[in-house]
């Protein structure tokens, strides 16, 4: 199936082609945006058939010497890298990789700020002085293309603003489209771009774990015959919890997360879990969400 696009009333553009669903929105004088737009849409017609041809490689463990020779192939491995020493392999910075190759389109004069949002993990442009607002969601299993295109009730807000070293927005949870070793419903990582959040998002992720018979795991290839994750365990249940445990697992997670922070590899991190929350801002304690519901997002995780 070849890429395709459609204008949505709002004047944002939604594309499309295989695994990737994208949802585009830009500020600016119009020539710029329109420019800017198409040529977003030329560069995303060829990035499926760039990933699917280094496809068996993308799939293997980050090791040694990079092997791969397209420009989003080789952004996945190297926000992958920093964390070798365990289990990655690039597919873990897929989605914020392609939303970053994107956004580079509207690097240009006239463009005030635009987002490229990627299934929910965002790469973001902004002029001197521009901001964003992010909308929270803590479980990313109601987060569709669906409610990105026609609007959503979020879980809270925050605001990005130029100033901060902040590109890319990224969320991970064993609920979500790809899968998690550990037990968050959401984590949500701000970083310096969108590959690199994506990356640190799935790591804290699975970092969010307690050791509990209940939660049920399957081997990944049992669900997906060609995960990069083959045998390893997945989580693809886990009941309501004591809060004890909950509170646990969201400190292991959080432990992660203020090692990667402490690295600079992450700007920060708010990790959600049955109902808790904790984040790098607020340090080891662990907080109810009060308010579940937040503020609709007219069509966007932005205001």
């Amino acid at each position: 199936m070849n890429a395709q696009r459609t204008q949505l009333p709002d004047g944002r553009w939604h594309f499309q082609h295989g695994p990737m669903d994208i949802v585009i929105g830009a500020n600016g004088s119009p020539a710029a945006v329109e420019a800017a737009h198409e040529q977003a849409w030329q560069r995303f017609g060829g990035i499926l058939g760039e990933l699917v041809r280094e496809l068996p490689v993308l799939r293997q463990p980050v090791q040694g010497p990079c092997p791969l020779s397209g420009p989003v192939a080789r952004r996945m491995w190297h926000a992958c890298r920093p964390y070798r020493s365990g289990f990655i392999t690039p597919m873990a910075a897929v989605a914020g990789a392609v939303a970053q190759e994107l956004v580079a389109c509207y690097a240009a004069n006239g463009i005030t700020r635009a987002w490229i949002n990627n299934g929910g993990d965002i790469a973001l442009h902004l002029a001197p002085s521009q901001s964003v607002r992010i909308g929270l969601y803590a479980d990313i299993d109601r987060l569709g293309v669906d409610e990105i295109l026609h609007g959503m009730q979020t879980d809270g807000q925050f605001e990005v603003d130029s100033a901060l070293p902040v590109r890319g927005v990224a969320t991970s949870g064993w609920r979500g489209r790809s899968f998690s070793l550990g037990i968050a419903d959401s984590v949500t990582v701000l970083a310096r771009t969108a590959a690199e959040a994506d990356a640190a998002a799935t790591v804290i992720a699975n970092a969010v774990d307690v050791a509990d018979a209940r939660i049920q795991r399957r081997p990944a290839c049992e669900l997906k015959d060609d995960s990069d994750l083959g045998t390893i365990p997945v989580t693809v249940e886990v009941p309501p919890l004591e809060p004890e445990l909950v509170g646990r697992a969201l400190h292991a997670g959080l432990r992660r997360a203020q090692t990667l922070r402490a690295a600079g590899l992450i700007w920060s991190a708010v990790l959600v879990c049955q109902g808790q929350f904790m984040s790098t801002a607020t340090g080891g304690s662990v907080q109810r969400l009060e308010n579940p519901r937040g503020g609709r997002q007219a069509g966007s995780v932005f205001a």
